[in-house]
């Protein structure tokens, strides 16, 4: 089965389209949450997830504009764009936010936005935190979000950790190993590459391949400043952080 797999979208439609265009024809879409948030387009996003029956999760910043978790460890733009998404969530896209887990597994892959340990809220950036995350969970992967960084965490069947950035085109045969991998952000990369991450798990040959894809960054960009959302939110998609 080959299984598109992405995160962090972010409210970013221009950047989903350009994903979803570039994936092609796939068995299934999971998502690692945060489908809203900082983007202009949460209603659309959620839509377009909604109308492929992707299978996905939420995030911290859905949670956020739903009003489930609390604003407090949020800085001022991140705060001020849960608002704005609150306030503009039609009663369908919230439902459906609403009716997402925190996690869940599919073919065997355990999806998590934050980490297993903690799957809303955990950084998972080294491999301290890696270590410690592979023993809450029994199968060979999980799938995790949140950093916005492409990256990967591999246990070989002899306990040694290999801690990995991810480029285009890197590909992550699991075999007999235990993994952690993140696909990065759809919508608002932060490893200095603007155009829209994602991986491709195929589960029957037990690889993931990451892939990047450009996308009309300026448009996204129009669509922030248009709603009135924190200029810098805009700014920081055209470098990637």
């Amino acid at each position: 089965m080959r299984v598109g797999v992405i995160s962090d979208v972010h409210g970013n439609l221009d950047a989903l389209e350009a994903v979803l265009a570039a994936l092609g024809s796939v068995d299934a879409l999971w998502c690692l949450g945060d489908v809203v948030g900082y983007g202009a387009a949460p209603n659309e996003c959620v839509a377009r997830l909604r109308a492929l029956d992707a299978v996905c999760i939420v995030g911290n910043h859905d949670l956020a504009a739903l009003g489930e978790v609390s604003l407090d460890t949020f800085n001022g733009e991140a705060a001020a764009a849960a608002r704005w998404t609150a306030s503009a969530l039609a009663p369908e896209s919230r439902a459906w936010l609403a009716a997402r887990g925190p996690s869940t597994t599919v073919e065997s892959a355990l999806l998590a936005h934050g980490s297993p340990y903690d799957p809303v809220w955990e950084y998972v950036t080294n491999g301290r935190t890696a270590a410690r995350c592979l023993t809450c969970f029994d199968g060979p992967l999980c799938l995790i979000g949140h950093t916005h960084v492409p990256s990967s965490f591999v246990q070989r069947p002899d306990g040694q950790l290999q801690a990995e950035y991810r480029v285009e085109g890197d590909v992550l045969e699991l075999g007999e190993a235990r993994a952690l991998a993140n696909p990065g952000s759809v919508g608002q990369p932060r490893d200095e590459d603007p155009r829209a991450a994602y991986l491709v798990f195929d589960s029957e040959r037990a690889t993931l391949t990451w892939h990047r894809t450009p996308y009309p960054v300026a448009a996204a960009q129009e669509k922030i400043i248009a709603a009135g959302l924190p200029p810098r939110l805009a700014r920081r998609l055209a470098a990637g952080l």
